[in-house]
C-alpha cells in the first residue's frame, strides 16, 4: 500500500512529454528545484473523480495557491505523454502542469504505485498530494486505504488549508450573455478591471428565453453568478463589486 514520504526527497526522475509534436525529456530538477510546488497524482486521465473534481479543483484554486506561495501546481498520472496532451486540452486547466509518468517510475519513487489490474489498469498512482519545497516533500495526504477509489484528503482545499488556514479562495463567476448586448460588454469589462477571472456563457437566439427564464428567473441579460449565488445583471454586478472593494 502507498507510503508517507514526508521529509523525504522525491525520486530523481525524467519525464517523457510531447510539446508542439516533439518529444522533450523533463526532469524532476527542472521542475522542483528552488520551487514550491503543489502535486496531486492519481489513477488515471479521463477517469471520473479525476475529471470531475481532482483536475478542476487545483485548478479553480491556483491563484489563492500562487498568492499564498506555491510556484507550480503539478498533476502526476501513470499515463503516456500522448494521452495526457488530450487530457490536458480536455480539461482547459491551464493552471496546472500534467506530467506523464508513462513507467511509473516516479510513482513507484515515492511509494505509490498500486495495482489496479482488477479494474484493468495495470500498475496505477493511488491517489495522493503533497507540498514540495526545493525537492523535499513537506506535506503529504495519502487517501486511507479503502476499496475503489478514495478521495477524502489529497483536494485541493485540504492542500490550500495546510499551507494557509486563512487563504482567500477566488471567486467563482459565470456570466450569461447574448450578442451585441451593451450591458454585458460594460459587465465583462467591470470584471476584467477587478481582476476578476469569469466564464462567460453566451446564449443563442434559439435557447436564450427558455434557458434565461429556468437558470436566472429572468428575460434580460446579462446575468451574473458568483460562488453558485445569482447577483443578477449590470446594475446589481456594480453593487456587488462596491462592497467587495
Amino acid at each position: 500500500m502507498a507510503e508517507q514520504q514526508e521529509g523525504k526527497r522525491i525520486p530523481n526522475v525524467t519525464f517523457r512529454t510531447r510539446v508542439k509534436g516533439e518529444w522533450r525529456n523533463v526532469t524532476t530538477d527542472e521542475i522542483f528545484k528552488g520551487k514550491t510546488v503543489a502535486v496531486f497524482s492519481l489513477p488515471g486521465a479521463f477517469t471520473p473523480t479525476c475529471s470531475s473534481t481532482h483536475v478542476p479543483g487545483y485548478n479553480s484554486l491556483a491563484p489563492a495557491f500562487f498568492e499564498n506561495g506555491v510556484d507550480r501546481i503539478v498533476c502526476i498520472s501513470v499515463n503516456d505523454a500522448f494521452v495526457m496532451n488530450e487530457w490536458a486540452a480536455d480539461q482547459g486547466a491551464e493552471n496546472v502542469l500534467f506530467l506523464p509518468d508513462g513507467n511509473g517510475e516516479f510513482t513507484a519513487g515515492m511509494g505509490q504505485l498500486v495495482d489496479k489490474g482488477d479494474l484493468g489498469f495495470g500498475k496505477r498512482s493511488w491517489r495522493y498530494s503533497m507540498l514540495v519545497r526545493d525537492g523535499v516533500v513537506e506535506k503529504m495526504f495519502v487517501e486511507p486505504n479503502k476499496p475503489g477509489d478514495p478521495f477524502e484528503v489529497s483536494d485541493a482545499a485540504t492542500m490550500l488549508a495546510y499551507i494557509n488556514p486563512q487563504a482567500r479562495k477566488p471567486d467563482q463567476v459565470a456570466i450569461l450573455t447574448r450578442d451585441g448586448c451593451t450591458y454585458c460588454a460594460q459587465a465583462k469589462a467591470l470584471l476584467a478591471d477587478r481582476g476578476i477571472d469569469y466564464v462567460e456563457l453566451p446564449l443563442t437566439h434559439n435557447i436564450r428565453n427558455k434557458a434565461l427564464g429556468a437558470i436566472a428567473g429572468s428575460q434580460t441579460v446579462p446575468q451574473i453568478f458568483i460562488n453558485g449565488q445569482r447577483i443578477g445583471g449590470y446594475e446589481e454586478l456594480k453593487r456587488w463589486a462596491a462592497r467587495a472593494a
